[in-house]
């Protein structure tokens, strides 16, 4: 992080010591899935906006600039560009949102391939950040990509690869997410450490996956390794005791 980033955080470190700050980037956005899934029929025509579920999922990137500070925001637009300017196929990107997300929203049914839903995504942010600095250049992805990251990565994933899985296959809603491990590992050696890990503890924590205490505990040290807030790792993760 540049000095002008810990500027602008207060000082205070990449995330700060906001308590209540669970999600970062685009697992964040990802991590609001079940907001529409709550609402009734007649619900979702009164509070969603004109566009539909769409529309609705734009709002997110904008709303992180204003529940965030810079620091915190910026992490949503270097995400996006870590995915869109990786070799990966388009479909492995639809599977990792799908699966970030419970099946509950997919961007091709509503017009878009996955890396067009993701530019729409980077532009709602971009263009909310722009209100406030005209001239915000938007920030390098920064993969982590070195080796070991992510073959801790992977050997986390390991022990609860074939649970996801079939959670994801045979969800008691939304639709059906076939190849989602296969994916999320792709997104770690072939885009980013740190952002597969994220999409990997969002699907586990989308689906309930249970872990034991060993899966737990790695998974806190790569939340340590990766700097994230203190309960981004331990929210709402179905830990066995």
């Amino acid at each position: 992080m540049t000095g002008e980033d810990q500027e602008a955080d207060g000082g205070r470190g990449a995330y700060g010591e906001d308590l209540y700050v669970t999600d970062v980037g685009l697992t964040w956005v990802t991590s609001k899935w079940d907001i529409p899934d709550a609402l009734s029929p007649e619900d979702a025509q009164r509070y969603l906006p004109d566009g539909g579920p769409a529309a609705w999922w734009l709002t997110l990137p904008q709303a992180a600039v204003e529940e965030f500070d810079r620091t915190k925001a910026r992490r949503l637009g270097q995400d996006v560009r870590v995915l869109v300017e990786s070799p990966l196929p388009d479909a492995v990107l639809r599977t990792v949102w799908l699966g970030a997300t419970h099946g509950g929203f997919d961007p091709r049914a509503h017009g878009f391939d996955a890396r067009g839903w993701l530019r729409a995504l980077e532009a709602a942010w971009l263009d909310r950040v722009r209100r406030d600095d005209p001239a915000f250049p938007p920030p390098p992805p920064e993969p982590v990509a070195d080796a070991e990251a992510r073959q801790a990565v992977l050997r986390a994933i390991g022990p609860v690869a074939d649970a996801l899985d079939r959670a994801a296959a045979h969800p008691p809603y939304g639709s059906a997410v076939t190849g989602l491990v296969p994916a999320l590992e792709q997104v770690v050696t072939g885009a980013c450490a740190d952002l597969g890990f994220r999409l990997f503890l969002r699907a586990v924590k989308a689906y309930f996956v249970e872990v034991d205490t060993v899966s737990r505990d790695a998974f806190t040290a790569l939340g340590e390794r990766f700097a994230y807030p203190r309960f981004l790792v331990g929210d709402n993760l179905n830990h066995r005791v």
